[in-house]
């Protein structure tokens, strides 16, 4: 049965067929952020650092770090994102403990990042292009590391399935003649829009189906990909990763957490209900109008792609007696209610002794 094990310094996760959904959180990724763009140039990693925990808190397995930014004072990403990335990766590693995915295009960066993980990191990626094989896969044997490997190659990305099979099989093969045995390829079959390519969901649980009784090699995917451009995409990426996972996908690269409600939206919706009429107490605190009004959380919390994996897992018997799903709908405690139960805990202790 194909294991990809992925590690940090204390903890091992696995990828594999009869495994849980293995969820690798993409936020530490400046590419589209400009705010945290600029913060990376600036030196503030305040943003890494909150992303890292979030992720962390909402269930995340693996964590994706990216360093692509280019900075404004220094174009050249071979001098700037190595650096970046040693930064970047040792910060993670002393906020939380999970295994880390290197997530680079600059060859440099991919070595750097390996040189500071702690255990056995995912290298995101290799394509079929000749330059990438060549540099990419002896980074691999050399740390014996897992590789995501995208399904892509000298001609770009095909929208035929079967070119896009045919590219991860070169990878694979081309990876055996390194000695890089195949259940440390995860292969990203490139999800295309929905909205763009109708076939585009059939297309993926079929290709995904082919990779594993084919290759024998576990996936992955940019999960939000077949959503984008859409109106409600957590409703098409909360249909697709359990279809996703029944075809036999393994592992997805998504965003774990819902983001806080913004300030601004919060102040319309009570200029909304002040108009109306409704009078609210003037004690009630954002957090609970949040929640009456139904616009979601001023907190980080983990999101409905989530709750759609976590469901899946226990469906499929991936979460045996339903532990974990008990757990992640279990209600956290209110303030002060940790403390005081400590407190009786105590108590108790001291009239047993």
């Amino acid at each position: 049965m194909t294991r990809t094990i992925v590690e940090s310094k204390t903890k091992t996760a696995v990828i594999g067929f009869d495994e849980p959904f293995c969820v690798i959180g993409e936020r530490i990724n400046p590419t589209g952020r400009k705010k945290l763009a600029a913060e990376l140039e600036a030196g503030d990693f305040s943003t890494v650092e909150s992303d890292a925990l979030a992720q962390a808190a909402a269930g995340a397995t693996v964590l994706d770090i990216n360093a692509g930014v280019v900075y404004n004072s220094n174009p050249n990403p071979n001098e700037t994102e190595p650096p970046l990335m040693t930064k970047m990766i040792e910060l993670v590693q002393g906020l939380v403990d999970l295994p880390l995915c290197i997530d680079s295009s600059v060859p440099a960066a991919l070595e750097a990042g390996l040189m500071a993980a702690h255990g056995r990191p995912l290298l995101n990626s290799v394509t079929g292009e000749e330059d990438r094989l060549e540099y990419v896969l002896p980074l691999v044997k050399k740390y014996n590391v897992p590789v995501v490997a995208i399904s892509n190659d000298d001609t770009g990305i095909s929208e035929d399935p079967d070119v896009r099979f045919a590219v991860a099989k070169k990878i694979v093969e081309r990876a055996a003649d390194f000695g890089i045995p195949a259940y440390d390829i995860v292969v990203d079959p490139l999800v295309m829009p929905v909205g763009a390519m109708a076939t585009a969901g059939r297309q993926v649980f079929t290709l995904v189906r082919r990779l594993r009784e084919e290759l024998g090699v576990n996936t992955t995917c940019g999960a939000s990909n077949i959503s984008f451009g859409l109106p409600n995409r957590h409703g098409i990426n909360n249909a697709f990763l359990p279809m996703a996972m029944q075809s036999g996908m393994t592992s997805a690269i998504m965003n774990p957490i819902a983001l806080p409600v913004k300030q601004s939206e919060i102040e319309a919706k009570k200029a909304e209900v002040a108009a109306s009429g409704l009078i609210l107490p003037d004690d009630m605190d954002d957090e609970t109008f949040c929640q009456l009004f139904g616009l979601g959380s001023t907190k980080a919390r983990p999101g409905k792609e989530m709750e759609a994996i976590m469901a899946a897992n226990f469906l499929m018997n991936a979460d045996p007696h339903g532990g974990n799903w008990i757990k992640f709908n279990k209600a956290p405690p209110k303030p002060g209610e940790e403390v005081r139960a400590g407190g009786r805990a105590g108590s108790r202790s001291r009239r047993r002794g």
